[in-house]
């Protein structure tokens, strides 16, 4: 009964870590609540009021001098995409009758990290750079038409606003008419399939000269002269060397998945190949290239996609991985020239892809400018499968279809969702590969601990390394801080209901709480705080050269120390009887932990964000990791079930504390107790007990084995008679 009760309380924890919020539909349209609150001349410049709300589309007209010059919508009426608290991102957008848009402000939400992380001039300053973006280049191209920028430290929040903007602006101008941009009716015009029964030409020549093959080619020149016409003029100072003439690619495409294409290039026995590796509605195009630039990249064998190329159609963008990927060995064509790079790639049958429409490949060619900063423009291949492989059909009777059944968009809102977090984890996939390394990592250290801790040396330095990789990578570069907002999370959703699509948004936070909830099983919260917590390891690592220069160690009595415990579990439980009330404050009120500051931030925020932080820092000096052990509210949460670890790593001996103080003495955050128990709430298993444990130097329960047993081994040494010098006595044993 006991068991069941401890797995209980386990999985009623992992629940709590894992759960996010999702909004609550409201009765009436967002914008019919937040409209009293925007101004309508600072969403549109020289507007002066808000006109009439549409009829059936949540969307108000805004006036100016008394003329309609716009619509003004809020993102969430259309798009139900949240944010990392977890809430919608109330976005107002105004479009005019061009489907342009002409202002943009947010209204509200519960982003955390904007909330007193990122100040409020950037975030204005983001969002304006959406005036002027075109709703009809983005219909056609995919949403990709524009340049995404991102702001250190928010970068889920401002890809959820970016695809909020984007996705709620296209379903508005389609209900509207914007711009052309109307929903159009089916089963009207022409229509046309492929005809397996054409034929194709037999030579590269004729396939190039009828357009079954279509190029693009592009030399040194040309793509110097891309970057130089760019606003960010570093890109034009780091120009290509070689003559301008020289070929930087030349990448042609054909669509293979036609019978007649796929044999006239690629042969009938590979053409059969590909026939059986298509499924029933997919399609495959052949890509080749040569030149300086390769089409592929190294992105693919990293993290499995394509990043370079993509393709477009209308609404629809493929993005390839390399399940949709096979080599071409050899070109079957007569006449075909040597390329260095032959491959296939599959179109999937439920991406949308129309074979008889226009689509086109877009190349993203990249240029470093800096250590690793680099930039970006596009480069595009337009293809159209020639006439004689396509076929008329009879178009299917119109029917009526009413306004409810009528879709704006080819994704439902769940598709949307799980193609945005998709997006943003295969965009992660470096860090997610070196965390994944990293837990793996110290998952063997702490099941093979007694090997690890052997060598003291190797095993201070192993520690050090490995805190480094924690701050510098996974906290600095990667961002992967977790925090107590994490878990405030958990209030929201035991409203509105259970989502796993705020919490996907952040892979890097996603794998850490799953690696959490494990770790509590077995090793309790030190496997993170001592480990994998940025700013506990920048704790250390400061204390660290702190004693490398002498600087004097404090440490405190035992009783004061005892006493200054549960400071951290009264701010968590602050923290969540504010949350209760109202989650903002609570959030604001987090800002207890500096980790936004020294981790998200790097140093750059208000001066007394700074002040209150070097403070940490400086106390952290004399008391190793000072505001852990005493202000932390993660820490404080997980402490909590830290005690219901199954298992007892920590080896001990009978004369701990009784009457050896040396592990006790020596513990780092003193979670030894003077008799000689280890405090898992406290612990953060840095594994120096351990390391002590096998001392020889040091630990005096060892030191007394190892005299006992050389004193037991040179027993015999006394008993053997001495055979080189006959006239010495034998020694005789002593009682």
């Amino acid at each position: 009964m006991k068991h069941f009760r401890f797995l209980f309380t386990v999985l009623a924890f992992l629940v709590t870590v894992m759960l996010c919020a999702q909004p609550v539909v409201a009765a009436e349209s967002v914008l019919s609540e937040l409209v009293s609150d925007v101004q309508a001349g600072e969403l549109v410049d020289g507007a002066d009021a808000f006109g009439p709300f549409h009829a059936d589309v949540p969307a108000v007209q805004i006036l100016k001098g008394g003329d309609r010059i716009g619509w003004a919508f809020v993102t969430s009426d259309f798009v139900s995409t949240t944010g990392y608290s977890g809430k919608p991102i109330h976005t107002m957008v105004a479009v005019d009758d061009d489907a342009k848009v002409i202002g943009v402000q947010l209204v509200k939400h519960s982003e955390p990290i904007v909330l007193i992380g990122i100040s409020d001039s950037k975030m204005k300053a983001l969002v304006a750079n959406y005036r002027g973006l075109d709703l009809v280049a983005e219909a056609q191209s995919g949403g990709t038409a524009h340049q995404l920028d991102i702001i250190s430290g928010a970068t889920v929040t401002v890809m959820v606003i970016d695809d909020s903007i984007i996705r709620a602006g296209l379903k508005v101008a389609r209900e509207l008419g914007l711009g052309g941009l109307a929903v159009e009716e089916t089963g009207t015009g022409p229509q046309f399939e492929i005809d397996p029964d054409a034929k194709a030409a037999s030579g590269w020549m004729a396939l190039e000269g009828d357009g079954t093959l279509r190029r693009l080619s592009l030399d040194v020149g040309q793509v110097n002269a891309a970057f130089a016409g760019m606003k960010d003029q570093r890109a034009g100072k780091r120009a290509l060397k070689e003559a301008s003439e020289t070929t930087f690619i030349e990448m042609q495409v054909a669509l293979v998945s036609h019978p007649a294409i796929g044999r006239a290039l690629l042969g009938e026995a590979v053409a059969g190949n590909l026939e059986d590796w298509l499924e029933e509605g997919d399609h495959a195009i052949a890509i080749v290239g040569r030149g300086l630039y390769s089409f592929k990249g190294s992105g693919y064998v990293r993290g499995g996609i394509f990043d370079r190329i993509v393709l477009i159609q209308d609404d629809v963008s493929v993005r390839f991985r390399d399940r949709m990927h096979k080599r071409i060995n050899t070109i079957a064509a007569e006449g075909a020239p040597v390329y260095h790079e032959a491959d296939l790639f599959k179109i999937p049958a439920d991406s949308g892809f129309d074979p008889t429409q226009p689509f086109r490949i877009q190349l993203l060619v990249q240029r470093e400018v800096g250590a690793i900063e680099k930039v970006f423009t596009t480069f595009d291949l337009g293809y159209q499968l020639p006439d004689k492989y396509l076929r008329s059909v009879a178009p299917p009777p119109a029917t009526e279809v009413s306004a409810e059944v009528v879709k704006v968009t080819s994704l439902t809102e769940s598709d949307a969702h799980q193609a945005l977090w998709k997006r943003i984890w295969q965009s992660k996939q470096v860090e997610i590969v070196v965390l994944c390394i990293m837990l793996s990592v110290l998952t063997g250290v702490f099941f093979f601990q007694t090997y690890a801790t052997r060598n003291e040396r190797g095993f201070l330095w192993f520690r050090i390394a490995f805190l480094t990789v924690t701050l510098v990578y996974l906290g600095w570069y990667a961002n992967a801080q977790l925090s107590v907002v994490n878990l405030m999370a958990l209030f929201g959703s035991l409203v509105s209901g259970f989502s796993w699509q705020a919490f996907l948004l952040d892979p890097m936070t996603f794998i850490l709480w799953f690696a959490v909830a494990a770790a509590l099983l077995f090793w309790g919260r030190g496997a993170y705080c001592g480990w994998l917590c940025p700013f506990g390891a920048l704790q250390e690592l400061l204390n660290r050269a702190a004693r490398a220069l002498h600087i004097p160690q404090w440490t405190l009595p035992w009783g004061l120390h005892e006493r200054l415990w549960p400071l951290k579990y009264m701010i968590f439980l602050g923290l969540f009887g504010v949350s209760l009330a109202s989650i903002e404050q609570a959030e604001r009120l987090a800002e207890v932990e500096p980790f936004k500051t020294a981790i998200i931030l790097n140093f750059v925020r208000a001066w007394p964000f700074v002040a209150y932080l070097a403070a940490l820092l400086i106390a952290g000096l004399f008391v190793e990791r000072f505001f852990c052990r005493y202000l932390c509210p993660l820490g404080a949460a997980l402490a909590i079930p830290a005690r219901l670890r199954m298992f007892d790593w920590l080896k001990r001996y009978h004369e701990c504390g009784n009457p050896c103080q040396t592990c006790a003495n020596q513990c780092p955050v003193q979670a030894i107790h003077p008799t000689g128990e280890i405090n898992p709430n406290e612990c953060v298993n840095c594994l120096h007990c351990q390391v002590l444990y096998q001392s020889k130097t040091t630990c005096p329960v060892v030191i007394k084995k190892v005299k006992r047993r050389e004193k037991v081994g040179a027993a015999p040494d006394l008993m053997r008679p001495n055979l080189g010098h006959p006239n010495q006595p034998t020694p005789q044993p002593t009682n």
